[in-house]
């Protein structure tokens, strides 16, 4: 979390210092399309001192009233943040519409261009950099500060492309259609944040991190897991919580049986890349398992096996034996 907090106060700081930059060059050029960046830009701001905040909050310890932690609030942060860039898209609208009828005059539209242009440089390189540590350390915050800040590069592109058009064409009406364009891409932006922070609150199924696990499990898999079903992932901030079931061979006592969980524990935490709690409810093989089940010397096998069943979504997510 040290390092979560550290990329997030340079982004922080990183914002603030853009932020005035952007304004700057607003009130150098009176350009609502000026303007559409610099708006966004106090979004930054408020959206990396929440991000902050929520990383702290994520790091504490779980207590009576959090038997899961605190990881949700990460959602949370993103949810706000995609909130706020949608509102500063629809202001940005308005004022633009407002400006068809009740233009301002323009000038010093290169400086402008030029000052845009630096501080979408920034951002991107700051951008790319979270992105990359939001993957490593499995930051859902760090992760959309990221993409916000690269949709933010690519807003600065469109914005100096357009200011040079403005300029060298003198067409100033251009001025509140790009910046009606570039909000419509923000809002756009803002609805990704917000689908993505709500499908985490909701528990929506992350496929990704059930595949990496069952992909974990297949090849990692020993005879006496006969089979993996009702695979549950729910991830809480940079943590991981699953719940399964795990077929056994009956004749194991319990002895035997939890060292086999533990195995398995051990091993998701080694491998998958994230700290993950367990709790696997362990069931007895029965004889319909014998068919698929390729545990040797087994003492009340019923019959051979027959076949190797592969562990896939398919048939690791439903509540069932593979035999059902």
């Amino acid at each position: 979390m040290k390092e979560q907090k550290r990329i997030i106060l340079i982004s922080l700081i990183t914002g603030t210092v853009l932020m005035l930059a952007k304004f700057g060059a607003y009130f150098l050029t009176a350009s609502n399309f000026v303007l559409t960046d610099a708006a966004e830009s106090v979004v930054n701001v408020i959206a990396s001192s929440f991000a902050f905040f929520s990383i702290y909050l994520a790091a504490q310890p779980r207590d009576e009233n959090h038997p899961y932690g605190h990881g949700k609030v990460e959602f949370f942060s993103v949810f706000i943040e995609g909130a706020l860039i949608g509102i500063a898209g629809v202001i940005i609208i308005v004022k633009s519409v407002y400006s068809f009828f009740y233009p301002n005059i323009i000038h010093d539209l290169l400086t402008g261009a030029f000052i845009i242009g630096a501080t979408g440089i920034v951002n991107g390189g700051l951008g790319y950099y979270m992105i990359q540590k939001g993957k490593s350390l499995r930051s859902i915050t760090l992760d959309a500060d990221g993409r916000h800040l690269i949709a933010d590069m690519v807003t600065s592109i469109g914005l100096v492309a357009g200011l040079l058009l403005i300029r060298f064409t003198g067409i100033l009406w251009l001025d509140s259609a790009l910046s009606i364009l570039v909000a419509l891409y923000i809002i756009f932006s803002a609805y990704k944040l917000i689908r993505k922070s709500v499908a985490g609150l909701m528990d929506e199924a992350d496929f990704q991190v059930v595949t990496d696990i069952i992909s974990v499990l297949s090849e990692k898999r020993r005879e006496s897991w006969i089979d993996v079903h009702n695979l549950r992932a729910q991830k809480y901030g940079n943590e991981l919580h699953i719940d399964c079931h795990m077929t056994l061979p009956s004749y194991y006592d319990l002895n035997t049986a939890h060292a086999e969980i533990k195995l398995v524990e051990v091993m998701i935490n080694k491998e998958v890349g994230i700290k993950t709690e367990l709790f696997i409810h362990t069931d007895p093989c029965v004889p319909e398992c014998c068919h698929y089940c390729s545990m040797p010397n087994c003492p009340i096998r019923s019959e051979a096996q027959t076949e190797t069943i592969a562990w896939t979504m398919e048939n690791v997510v439903r509540n069932k034996k593979h035999f059902e």
